[in-house]
């Protein structure tokens, strides 16, 4: 089995980063105005989860197989 830990920076000049740790892929982003409060949202291929200005996005596990999969995201 390929084990991949890596981490890239977001290409569209926000501050963040992509990641792909043990085969789980998402992204990190933190905005300087905009608060999103304390929640968590599921969309279908993400799952948000608002930490005030630092938002963490996950890969949900269905994603994994269909036709919208996350390839080469960040290694």
């Amino acid at each position: 089995m390929f084990v991949c830990i890596a981490t890239k920076p977001l290409n569209d000049r926000t501050r963040g980063f992509r990641f792909n740790f043990f085969g789980m892929k998402g992204l990190v982003r933190l905005r300087k105005r905009k608060s999103n409060g304390f929640k968590s949202e599921m969309g279908d291929c993400m799952i948000a989860q608002h930490f005030g200005k630092l938002t963490i996005y996950l890969e949900r596990k269905s994603n994994k197989v269909g036709s919208r999969v996350v390839r080469h995201f960040a290694g």
